[in-house]
């Protein structure tokens, strides 16, 4: 029996369906330099700034600009791109549901980060301030 897939929207909030996935692995080995570029038309059709995206980004990632940069360029996995990241300890303050899901009770470690960074994303594009995105103790 073939097993049922879902459809997963990594970027919902663009309307864009990034790809038809059977499992987490799959959103692992998608491309972040892919999905960035949605993101950033995504803030950007909101008035928003790349350097603001990649703000909410380093914060979450601890990368600076040039690894960020480099990271895309590179064109590495979701899954590199967070092994990589230093999250920050406040990220699990990260709350609200993005595409329906409920990022707080997303088992799978790694998709609940992208889970987090997406969510991220969709509070900068709304047009809240970047002090009210970032989660503070």
């Amino acid at each position: 029996m073939k097993s049922i897939t879902i459809t997963i929207y990594l970027a919902c909030y663009t309307n864009t369906i990034v790809k038809e996935m059977d499992s987490d692995s799959k959103i692992a080995s998608m491309s972040f330099a892919r999905v960035y570029p949605l993101y950033l038309a995504k803030i950007e059709r909101k008035g928003r700034t790349r350097e603001e995206l990649n703000i909410i980004i380093k914060w979450l990632t601890g990368f600076d600009t040039a690894t960020l940069e480099s990271l895309i360029e590179q064109n590495v996995t979701f899954e590199e791109f967070f092994r990589l990241a230093t999250i920050n300890p406040n990220a699990e303050l990260i709350t609200g549901k993005v595409c329906g899901i409920k990022v707080e009770e997303i088992k799978n470690p790694l998709t609940q980060k992208i889970r987090y960074l997406d969510k991220l994303v969709d509070d900068l594009a709304k047009g809240k301030s970047i002090e009210k995105i970032i989660p503070k103790p």
